[in-house]
């Protein structure tokens, strides 16, 4: 009969909350006073601590039922979902992240490494025939002349979404290896070095001017080549980032540097796979068009001025974390 009592005298906070319940739902989560939400807390775990209490001691159904639902509901007001702020999201798409990716020394590091070694690969492949045999198989070399024997435009339109999820799901796990493996930093690096050998071998193999096939091979990767490469190597920053959080943890416990290190990363491994995604499409739907070259060309460039204001425009501005 005690906690009979107690509930009993506690039906004015209850009604509290019911009210603030009411009132809260009509308003913003950003609109609601610091000092009513501390009490509306308050007067939740309250309600909670109540509920336990009335189904422990088996009081009236009617009071345990009318408590399940109070607490139902400051439930849901409590940990109700937020509206799309537009604002806050296009500070974080167009401020935080370009600034984080163009002051995070890991992506500088991936970025040199992968692109000293594709172009240096591209052009020993293009003046040097043997080097083009030492850094990819010959039947990847006979894969590329069969593929692009023929004019650009054979494929059926309505291949072109099928072949762009192929080539989301393809280019992804590239992207993935690197950031995997760059947890444990050496193989990480392989991984990219290695992409970068191959595929800067595979440019400059095709483009040497006894390679026929090579006209087709470019009016196909022109395109998509920005976005694709690009992300390969944000990529390989991401993980090199991982890596160092592990080795490298500034007095902090391993985890929590590994965890540090893992949200300063999402944001570029984010935007890799953003990068994947639109190359993928352009993979898919205008690569294997017979559209003129220079129009895919021109969808190069776009793409790159794309990149640059996004990583150094926009990002230039901001501080180094």
């Amino acid at each position: 009969m005690k906690v009979a009592t107690l509930l009993e005298q506690r039906r004015k906070n209850w009604s509290e909350l019911e009210q603030l319940c009411i009132s809260m739902a009509r308003l913003r989560r950003a609109g609601v006073p610091a000092e009513t939400a501390t009490r509306f807390a308050a007067l939740y775990r309250a309600a909670c601590a109540d509920l336990a209490l009335a189904d422990a001691y088996e009081l009236p159904p009617n009071t345990v039922q009318y408590l399940h639902r109070l607490v139902a509901r400051a439930h849901n007001q409590l940990y109700r979902s937020r509206r799309f702020d537009v604002r806050s999201w296009g500070r974080l798409l167009m401020v935080d992240v370009p600034q984080r990716l163009f002051h995070d020394r890991c992506v500088h590091v991936a970025l040199l490494l992968f692109w000293s070694t594709f172009i240096g690969s591209a052009l020993l492949a293009y003046y040097d025939p043997n080097w083009s045999a030492r850094a990819m198989p010959d039947a990847m070399r006979q894969q590329l002349e069969e593929n692009f024997k023929d004019p650009l435009g054979a494929r059926p339109a309505e291949a072109n979404l099928q072949m762009a999820g192929f080539y989301i799901q393809h280019n992804t796990s590239i992207g993935l290896r690197c950031f995997a493996w760059g947890v444990l930093i050496v193989p990480g690096l392989y991984e990219t070095l290695t992409n970068a050998l191959v595929l800067g071998a595979a440019f400059g193999y095709m483009g040497r001017p006894e390679v026929i096939e090579g006209t087709h091979f470019f009016e196909f990767v022109v395109g998509h080549g920005p976005f694709e490469l690009t992300a390969i190597a944000l990529s390989a920053g991401a993980g090199l980032r991982l890596g160092l959080g592990w080795i490298h943890t500034g007095g902090l416990t391993r985890m929590k540097s590994l965890q540090q290190a893992a949200n300063r990363a999402m944001p570029v491994m984010g935007a890799a796979m953003v990068l994947f995604f639109l190359a993928a499409l352009i993979e898919g739907f205008v690569s294997p068009t017979a559209l003129p070259f220079p129009w895919k060309a021109a969808v190069a460039v776009f793409s790159s001025s794309l990149l640059m204001f996004y990583f150094v425009v926009l990002g230039y501005p901001g501080k180094a974390d």
